[in-house]
């Protein structure tokens, strides 16, 4: 693509004074590892492609369920059977052909992890258990990663940005995970289909800043209630 072409794609982006080029060839020289391309990771996905991220890593292992299609925005009907890594690879390839799609398509656990993740400038967690959030913050920690983090239930959401610079992390805040294996997610239930748009929306915003060295909500959890349309915020 002509550098003129590529100047119109991004041009509302350039435009943005805190942005301009060089913030827009910062977005394309970014290397980001999204984990899930479920609930959160589908508008994160679809957003860091169209910003024009360089490299885009997404690391899944499940397929495409018909239940999946009332928030998990980037795949369609016709992706039902196959990976979810497979259909966010085609839809990356749709939407913007100069990203450079990584796709991993296996389960991140202890064996991997450090590999996977090494290889990315930003993490982006979009994963739906407590099992891989601590793995992945304790990964990220070690190999001084920044890590953005999400989670949604029913109308409720959580987002921060962790590990920045040396900033604090996921067990700054909740230094154990819960042991109950009965804890309530998703599956039991459910979660309205616009609220991962909202908090995954909201990653890929913070990503974005990371990526540019814009400000940043450091060592601070935003909790998002949509049910009573709340915001707020914790200090850690």
């Amino acid at each position: 693509m002509k550098n003129a072409d590529i100047f119109t794609r991004y041009s509302r982006q350039i435009f943005i004074e805190e942005i301009g080029l060089e913030g827009q060839r910062k977005i394309i020289n970014a290397k980001i590892l999204v984990i899930g391309a479920g609930g959160l990771g589908s508008p994160v996905i679809q957003y860091l492609a169209a910003a024009g991220v360089g490299i885009l890593g997404v690391t899944d292992f499940d397929e495409v369920e018909l239940h999946n299609l009332n928030r998990q925005i980037i795949h369609n009907e016709n992706s039902v059977g196959i990976s979810k890594m497979k259909s966010a690879e085609q839809f990356v390839k749709n939407l913007n052909h100069q990203v450079k799609f990584v796709g991993i398509e296996k389960k991140i656990d202890e064996s991997n992890a450090e590999e996977m993740i090494s290889q990315f400038d930003i993490i982006v967690d979009g994963s739906d258990n407590f099992k891989t959030r601590y793995l992945v913050n304790d990964v990220c920690v070690k190999l001084k990663k920044p890590l953005v983090y999400g989670s949604i239930l029913g109308f409720s959401g959580q987002v921060a940005i962790f590990n920045y610079n040396g900033s604090k992390n996921l067990r700054d805040i909740f230094p154990e995970p819960p042991f109950d294996e009965n804890i309530p997610d998703c599956d039991s239930l459910g979660v309205l289909g616009t609220l991962p748009g909202i908090v995954g929306s909201m990653m890929a915003n913070l990503a974005l800043h990371s990526i540019m060295g814009l400000p940043l909500p450091l060592n601070q959890l935003t909790l998002i209630d949509t049910l009573n349309w709340r915001f707020q915020t914790i200090k850690f």
